[in-house]
């Protein structure tokens, strides 16, 4: 798992640690991006560094890619996948305690996923909470969420490796 702030390098690392494979599923979370300009932009920027020999896969299904896929992947990333889960359950303005049991299912799955990955796999995440909290409910709440889930999938994994200002170190 490759953890770090916004543009620290992090997908650029994992990119490079999968680098001699001869064929890497590209497992893109988040949206494309065609409403908003700067977010395409830096999809568009993830895509030109990509290998022609990788394959993109654009999915909010996380566990069903991790099942599917039969060579190595790289997953970018758990963020993203965290924003498109709430967004699926719905629940930004809902009190936690009415969709916790469904979110922590679906984090479940994904760890059990991940951890019987029988291939080389590289997630990437961001690692949020460092700063002040934030003043609005969703902020707190995906702060929150994303620490539980950075939390299981580096129990869940080999190497948890930390970027920071495009340097990193072992954790």
């Amino acid at each position: 798992m490759i953890t770090g702030g916004v543009r620290s390098g992090k997908s650029r690392y994992a990119e490079l640690l999968l680098a001699d494979e001869p064929a890497v599923i590209y497992l893109a979370t988040g949206p494309r991006g065609e409403s908003d300009p700067e977010w395409a932009a830096r999809v568009a920027t993830h895509r030109m560094r990509r290998p022609a020999n990788w394959t993109t896969v654009e999915t909010a299904d996380l566990t069903g890619a991790l099942r599917a896929a039969d060579q190595p992947v790289l997953i970018d990333c758990l963020g993203t996948w965290l924003t498109a889960t709430i967004d699926l359950l719905g629940t930004w303005d809902a009190p936690l305690p009415e969709w916790q049991d469904d979110f922590d299912r679906r984090l479940d799955q994904v760890v059990q996923a991940w951890r019987a990955y029988p291939w080389s796999a590289v997630a990437v995440t961001n690692e949020v909470g460092w700063g002040l909290v934030s003043e609005h409910r969703s902020g707190r709440l995906f702060t929150d969420l994303l620490g539980r889930v950075n939390q299981a999938v580096a129990a869940a994994s080999d190497e948890v490796i930390l970027i920071v200002a495009g340097r990193a170190l072992r954790l």
